[in-house]
């Protein structure tokens, strides 16, 4: 199943417009329907790796692992996206129907990732790190 395309813009804006100083005041400031979704693909995350610590990263939520940066998450108007850095390129084939770019991954709202598809993700953003 391809996806429809989503327009991005030149870049995800944050649905938030003051800075967030945690995830939750980030999470606070989007809607129900967007927290709620946010909240299972920070829920995978977690999961994928337990031992990183959550932080705001270019005013988005974020993980870093021993203090490097992990991976970052958002919402913007009409999609989330999701920013796992390179590792995209690992996984063109699997992403074949989302909308990706250099280290970003963009998803209608209707329409979250698998939580199997995070793991890897993150699995791959892990192994980078240690590399």
């Amino acid at each position: 199943m391809k996806l429809k395309k989503i327009n991005r813009g030149h870049a995800a804006r944050p649905v938030k417009a003051n800075k967030p100083k945690t995830t939750d005041d980030y999470l606070a400031a989007v809607s129900p329907k967007k927290r709620a979704a946010l909240e299972k693909l920070r829920k995978a995350i977690r999961a994928a790796a337990p031992e990183a610590e959550e932080c705001i990263s270019y005013q988005l939520p974020a993980f870093r692992l021993n203090r490097k940066f992990l991976i970052a998450y958002g919402a913007a108007s009409n999609h989330w996206a999701l920013y796992p850095g390179s590792v995209v390129q690992c996984l063109k084939d699997e992403l074949k129907d989302y909308d990706t770019s250099k280290g970003t991954i963009g998803f209608p709202a209707d329409t979250p990732l698998p939580p199997a598809l995070v793991r890897k993700l993150v699995e791959l953003r892990i192994a980078r790190i240690a590399g």
